[in-house]
């Protein structure tokens, strides 16, 4: 499952992932299921045509990631590899941080977060002047709506509904959109 919000120049991207790590960290060697959100930046282009003509959006380039992850060997719902990047290079995330009240209650943390993206673009390097005082007061209001579907798409990894796991075992495996 995939859903996406979007604003100006700012977006945020969710949805669920089932992750086999083929060179994992220490303490890190089972596979994990949960549910991945990121905060992008977004490309809007002219639409390609007439006035009715579809619009190209692109979800570009990503600036911080939460990962509310659980080991496939914990109980459903356990989310004890829960985590976020607060920064990125380039493409590639900068390290796991794991932050116990991410931990304790993961949807309150992400929407403290999500109430003060100035904060959150501040951690991830982002220029002030690339995401308007328009996207960041948008993306705060949405908090809540964001939080929601989270919460909906852990339910459904909970349920064994979201991020199945591949039919065959095999080394490395990601699955879902991000």
């Amino acid at each position: 499952m995939f859903a996406a919000f979007g604003f100006q120049a700012l977006g945020v991207v969710v949805g669920d992932m089932y992750f086999i790590d083929p060179a994992p960290l220490a303490g890190q060697e089972t596979p994990e299921r949960g549910v991945r959100l990121e905060l992008r930046l977004v490309d809007r282009a002219d639409p390609q045509g007439s006035i009715y003509a579809g619009v190209p959006i692109a979800f570009t380039r990503p600036v911080w990631r939460v990962d509310l992850f659980g080991s496939t060997e914990s109980p459903p719902g356990t989310l004890d590899r829960a985590h976020h990047h607060p920064r990125f290079n380039g493409w590639e995330p900068a390290c796991r941080h794991f932050v116990d009240e991410l931990s304790a209650d993961p949807l309150a943390w992400l929407a403290d977060q999500l109430a003060d993206p100035a904060a959150i673009l501040a951690r991830a390097g982002v220029d002030a002047d690339e995401v308007s005082t328009a996207d960041k007061a948008g993306l705060a209001a949405a908090g809540p709506e964001i939080v929601a579907v989270v919460k909906r798409m852990l339910d459904g990894v909970r349920d064994g509904e979201l991020a199945p796991a591949p039919a065959e075992p095999i080394a490395a495996a990601r699955t879902g959109w991000l």
